[in-house]
């Protein structure tokens, strides 16, 4: 948001990122609004006096008080059209639990669009065409599952089939995914090699998340980068998993 927007469209901002973090810092606020860290303290004061029942959490940000909710969020015409256009490229989409899961949520963000919002959404939905994965392909169907797994370290067990036809048993740690050529990458680290390896989530034949859990990588994704660069550069004959 540029400097000089209305104070009032600033403090809906904070309130709709406080909704969609759970802790949401000052600096963080601040640098997106482009105000002083000093204007945040008082934008924050202020939503507070209106009833908004933020909490502060010493030495990590703001957060609102668990339990409580708001209103639902209204979206402008541009909004509204970004999230249909981003349904149709997710449609296209090669994993069949992330183009269900998107489907349901965004069903329910079109329940609270205005009347003449819908009309326009419907619209807009018959005159666009992704050209992109034309036939419509769903090879993986495990992208959900996986998610909830990275977010929660929960260990996995995999059946594997790599790109070469080999078929392994692992128990992985998940850490990141990417999205790469039309398909997913889970970046995960592997019990059996003792080592961070990259697996194509359509080569996963059975996945099962256990009751396990490991702790967290304490590397950045960046740090993970930096690592298969330096590793790449030293031995370019290995071929990814």
């Amino acid at each position: 948001m540029e400097k000089g927007k209305p104070r009032l469209v600033r403090l809906t901002a904070i309130v709709t990122q406080l909704q969609g973090k759970r802790i949401v810092t000052a600096t963080e606020l601040a640098a997106k609004y482009r105000v002083s860290i000093r204007t945040i303290y008082r934008d924050i004061r202020t939503l507070e006096q209106s009833g908004i029942p933020i909490y502060t959490e010493e030495g990590k940000g703001y957060c609102l008080v668990e339990g409580y909710n708001l209103p639902p969020v209204m979206f402008t015409e541009e909004e509204a059209n970004a999230l249909i256009t981003a349904e149709h490229i997710i449609n296209k989409n090669k994993d069949t639990s992330f183009v269900d899961g998107y489907v349901s949520a965004i069903e329910k963000i079109k329940a609270v669009l205005k009347y003449s919002q819908k009309d326009k959404a419907t619209l807009l939905t018959q005159r666009l065409q992704i050209r992109s994965n034309l036939e419509n392909q769903k090879t993986s169907s495990y992208l959900m599952q996986l998610q909830t797994a990275l977010t929660n370290y929960k260990v996995i067990q995999i059946n594997y089939l790599s790109l070469e036809q080999k078929e392994t048993k692992r128990d992985i740690e998940p850490f990141a995914l990417i999205h790469n050529k039309d398909n997913w990458v889970l970046i995960a680290f592997c019990r059996l090699r003792k080592d961070f390896r990259a697996f194509r989530v359509d080569c996963i034949q059975q996945m099962v998340i256990s009751s396990n859990t490991f702790n967290p990588h304490k590397i950045t994704l960046e740090d993970y980068f930096d690592m298969a660069r330096k590793k790449w550069e030293s031995t370019p004959d290995i071929s990814m998993t």
